[in-house]
C-alpha cells in the first residue's frame, strides 16, 4: 500500500471539529496553529524528564510521534499527523492515551497503590488537574 493510498484513508478534522472533540473529550488540549497540544506542569526537571519518557514510549508503541517542548517544570505536547497534513483519529486517540497514563492517581482510586506523595516536595510529581 502506498502512501498517498494511505493518507487518502485518513480524516482530517476541520478546525471547528477539532474545537469540538477536544472540548468534549479532552478539556485541557487546546488546537493552535495546526496543532493539539497540551502543557503538563510537574515539580521539576526530574518530574519532567518522567513525562517526557512516557510520552515517549506511548508514542513508539503506537507508531505517531508527537512534538515535544519541554522545559524545568514543564511538557508540552503537540500533535499532528504529517503524512495526512492535519489532525486525524491517530492525534486524538494518542492524546487521549497521554492523558490518561500521564493524569493517572492511583492513590485516588481506591486501591492497593498510594500515588505519589504531593504533600511532600521530595517526591512531588505531576501537577494533576483538578
Amino acid at each position: 500500500m502506498g502512501e498517498e493510498t494511505e493518507r487518502k484513508r485518513e480524516r482530517v478534522y476541520s478546525e471547528e471539529e477539532i474545537a469540538a472533540k477536544l472540548q468534549a473529550e479532552l478539556p485541557h488540549w487546546r488546537y493552535e496553529n495546526g496543532w493539539i497540544r497540551r502543557k503538563y506542569k510537574t515539580h521539576g526537571w526530574k518530574s519532567t524528564l518522567m513525562v517526557i519518557n512516557t510520552v515517549g514510549h506511548l508514542a513508539e508503541a503506537a507508531w505517531h510521534h508527537p512534538d515535544l517542548k519541554a522545559s524545568y517544570a514543564w511538557v508540552e505536547v503537540l500533535l499532528v499527523n504529517h503524512a495526512a497534513k492535519g489532525v486525524t483519529d491517530k492525534d486524538f486517540e494518542l492524546a487521549r492515551k497521554i492523558e490518561e497514563v500521564v493524569q493517572w492517581q492511583p492513590g485516588t482510586a481506591g486501591g492497593a497503590l498510594e500515588g505519589t506523595p504531593n504533600t511532600d516536595q521530595r517526591f512531588a510529581y505531576v501537577k494533576y488537574d483538578g
